[in-house]
């Protein structure tokens, strides 16, 4: 070896050892190696092996004396965490890292992933949002993610409380992938411990970051441009001005993609985000079809639709007790607020049949608990 660059500008080889595999995650997790160090590093030198060699002499010249690569102790224990996390790694270049990711500029040189890699040569979206959800924007993004699902699409996100909770949660039977802030086997919030052990039995988590690091504020922009480079598009459903979700955005218009926003109301906050973005351009999103239109069509084999009620024959009539009745009644009320509630919306919400909800609705009309809007909400009388 000696310390004469390589000149080549040619995108690295991609680890084929483990040997290698080894070396450029050690290299990585080196003191003051970043994503643009590490590829620039490895076209001057030609592999991770030799740039750990000579970091010490380089370091040196730029007036840093004393320097160390990562231990190979501390990267041992990683491996050794990844194995019992059943978390494998993921190389730029490797058979299974995402073409689209690959052309980001930068991209991650190392991903933990636990899962099923399959999810990311299928086309993908990106949804992001506020963790300090409103129901609505929960139940917008469970519905987007599921019926993107059923279109063939998976569905990305973060791993947050609400919204992104929320559209894992739509996606997960048809296939979504987490992207974590902090190592890939450590759950954030804990209160998505559940959702987290099913999308690693049913989808992908993947974190660039190392095992067993907890999250801080600094590892969530990096992970939200994955977010963004994953996706084809990313549709914000909740965001406000100054969040991390414009920041997801922002990276996803910088790297070509399409954005795209649920619009909300003008007094809430949550919403201003979305409809700032929509005002400078981004396609407005009522449902599935506004994102799967604004897209080329897919060339995939999409999941069996689910059955439409319309499409079900009529059930036979139904007897009603008078205490179910009247604990229908209260479950009724007691989801309505002062604000407006759509009637398909207040339907979603109970766990019982639409004509029986309709029934208990006319009830309580009449005896004017609850009266009628414009377009047919229900407002809360008394």
């Amino acid at each position: 070896m000696t310390g004469e660059a390589n000149s080549s500008t040619h995108p690295p080889l991609p680890p084929t050892t483990e040997d290698q595999r080894y070396s450029w995650l050690r290299l990585l997790r080196s003191r003051g190696i970043g994503t643009v160090t590490f590829y620039r590093l490895l076209a001057e030198y030609g592999s991770a092996q030799n740039v750990l060699e000579m970091l010490p002499e380089v370091a040196a010249t730029t007036g840093v004396k004393g320097y160390k690569t990562y231990s190979k102790d501390a990267l041992d224990a990683e491996f050794t965490s990844a194995k019992a996390a059943n978390a494998r790694l993921l190389c730029f270049g490797d058979a299974n890292y995402p073409a689209v990711l690959a052309n980001i500029p930068h991209p991650p040189p190392a991903l933990w992933m636990i899962g099923n890699p399959d999810l990311l040569a299928r086309p993908a979206i990106s949804i992001v949002a506020a963790r300090n959800a409103s129901s609505l924007g929960r139940r917008m993004a469970y519905g987007l993610a599921r019926d993107l699902g059923d279109a063939g699409y998976v569905v990305i996100s973060g791993l947050a409380r609400g919204i992104d909770a929320s559209a894992h949660e739509g996606a997960l039977s048809a296939g979504t992938i987490a992207v974590q802030g902090g190592g890939v086997d450590i759950i954030y919030p804990a209160e998505n411990a559940r959702l987290a052990a099913a999308i690693a039995e049913n989808g992908l988590r993947l974190s660039e970051q190392p095992m067993g690091l907890q999250p801080q504020a600094r590892h969530f922009p990096p992970r939200n441009r994955i977010i963004a480079g994953l996706g084809l598009a990313t549709v914000v459903v909740e965001a406000a001005v100054k969040s991390g979700s414009l920041i997801t955005a922002r990276d996803a218009l910088d790297l070509g993609r399409d954005v795209m926003a649920v619009p909300g109301h003008p007094c809430d906050g949550r919403a201003s985000g979305g409809n700032l973005l929509i005002r400078d351009g981004a396609t407005l999103v009522r449902d599935a079809r506004d994102v799967i239109d604004a897209l080329p069509p897919l060339q995939v084999e999409r999941p069996r639709p689910r059955v439409a009620a319309r499409d079900l024959p009529p059930p036979p009539p139904e007897k009603r007790t008078l205490r179910q009745t009247a604990a229908l009644h209260q479950q009724i009320l007691d989801r309505l607020a002062a604000a407006p509630t759509p009637e398909g919306q207040l339907i979603d919400d109970l766990d019982s049949p639409a004509r029986k909800v309709r029934t208990v609705l006319t009830d309580l009309e009449l005896s004017g608990e609850i009266g009628r809007g414009p377009g047919g909400v229900i407002i809360k009388k008394r």
